[in-house]
């Protein structure tokens, strides 16, 4: 067989490619999904009140673990991994549930426990999985996805306004203006940018936004100095993990979605690589959405699971090799290895995260409403479900100090809109709707991943 043949016969998605295309593609997947990759640490490190400098420590510890994750995905280990071009990136799931847990005094080394025994449970539940999938139809998976989006929004809003101390006095004309062109640098390259432009039009409109913010003085640049340019990212910064009940509890239910919407990221990735995903490569990736979130708590960063864009990216470039997007899991190991980048991150007025977090976390919410648009709606409870739901989990959100009555136990819980609208959803689908054939739902769920995959 000569060397062409051979090629040819091994499956695109194992193919290795000459250094040049996967070292350009690799650094396109980065690219890509960055600027999700570094929000959670900032809403999470801003929620802490944290200072710059942990917060810097945050998103490289947040990229550091990302590079081990995928390089985990993709490759794979033992039980370990789908072996696919999939990148792995911190989730937005968690991010209300860890703000509640914030706004609760929990110290960070609840949520870093919380993340860990999270990550244990995914392990220990991903083999079984699929015979849970029937209990989450898109039904389910909208409303929490929905009031995933709209209970981050008020996050990219106070943003926007520069703050909480900001808010008695409202936005100043500066941070208005800030939000105006970070939106719509973001809104012109989604509309007349084509392909990779558009795709990184989140981290571009951050660019813009930051130039201009800077241009009018709005940047301070404490600590850049200081920073180191080289530094170790180590396990347990902030001290040995300690366990809070009900954060463990919410953290748990977290994963449960992550790995919903994973499963239906992975089918359709096989739909796009041309490889068939059965429930043994599903249960490993899964697998490794559980250890990636452990390694992240111990190395001080929260859940992960597989980014979606990327998924997109892969049917848009026609690159299906997963050692493409393991050399992007090199690049994301050597970023969170460079404290002075992070620093300048960190250093990003709220108003230029404000305006990227309105499209973003708009378009998480917006991204539910489409999977709720897959629902049978011609049976009256499923409106009641969705409708109690969202109810449910507007709770926290409206009235803060609703469960203030609540045994502390449960603050983790109560106080978080999503973990609220996810334990209702599940169980007022069980009661009304039982759980249906768990193949109807994969394949529901890869026909979802499949049509969101280029947002």
């Amino acid at each position: 067989m000569s060397t062409t043949e051979a090629s040819e016969a091994i499956h695109p998605v194992d193919r290795v490619l000459p250094a040049g295309p996967m070292i350009a593609v690799g650094l396109q997947h980065v690219l890509v999904m960055y600027a999700g990759a570094i929000a959670v640490p900032l809403i999470l490190g801003g929620a802490l009140k944290l200072p710059k400098d942990q917060i810097a420590f945050l998103i490289n510890a947040d990229l550091f673990a990302c590079g081990i994750a995928t390089l985990i995905q993709c490759i794979g280990i033992w039980k370990f991994g789908i072996r696919m071009p999939v990148v792995m990136g911190v989730t937005f799931a968690g991010v209300g549930p860890m703000v509640a847990m914030a706004n609760a005094n929990l110290p960070i080394t609840a949520i870093f426990g919380a993340v860990i025994a999270a990550g244990v449970f995914a392990v220990l539940v991903s083999p079984y999985f699929g015979k849970l999938v029937r209990y989450f139809p898109p039904l389910v998976t909208g409303t929490i996805i929905t009031v995933i989006g709209i209970t981050l929004l008020r996050v990219g809003v106070t943003w926007a306004i520069g703050g909480v101390p900001a808010v008695k006095d409202g936005a100043s004309g500066q941070a208005l203006a800030i939000v105006a062109i970070v939106l719509a640098t973001i809104l012109a390259l989604n509309r007349w940018g084509r392909g990779f432009i558009a795709n990184i039009a989140v981290l571009l409109g951050l660019v813009v936004g930051f130039a201009v913010a800077l241009a009018l003085g709005m940047v301070r640049f404490d600590g850049v100095a200081e920073a180191e340019w080289i530094a170790a990212v180590y396990p347990f910064r902030f001290g040995p993990p300690t366990f809070d009940f009900g954060a463990v509890i919410s953290l748990c239910l977290v994963m449960v979605v992550v790995m919903v919407e994973s499963t239906g990221m992975f089918l359709a990735l096989g739909e796009i690589c041309d490889r068939r995903v059965g429930s043994n490569d599903i249960g490993r990736g899964l697998a490794a959405d559980g250890l990636g979130t452990i390694i992240g708590g111990i190395f001080n960063t929260f859940p992960y699971t597989s980014f979606s864009q990327n998924v997109g990216l892969v049917g848009i470039t026609g690159v299906r090799s997963r050692w493409v997007v393991a050399v992007s899991g090199v690049i994301l190991i050597a970023l969170g290895l460079f404290p002075k980048m992070a620093t300048v991150i960190a250093s990003i007025p709220l108003p230029v995260l404000g305006g990227a977090g309105l499209c973003m976390f708009g378009m998480v919410a917006a991204t539910g409403i489409k999977i709720l648009a897959r629902a049978d709606f011609t049976a009256r409870h499923n409106l009641l479900i969705v409708a109690v739901s969202i109810a449910v989990g507007m709770i926290p959100l409206m009235a803060p100090t609703f469960f203030n009555q609540a045994p502390k136990w449960l603050d983790a819980i109560v106080h978080s809109g999503i973990t609220l609208a996810a334990i209702c959803a599940v169980v007022l689908n069980a009661m009304f709707n039982g759980g249906r054939p768990a193949a109807a739902v994969e394949k529901e769920l890869a026909a979802i991943a499949g049509s969101s995959a280029d947002l």
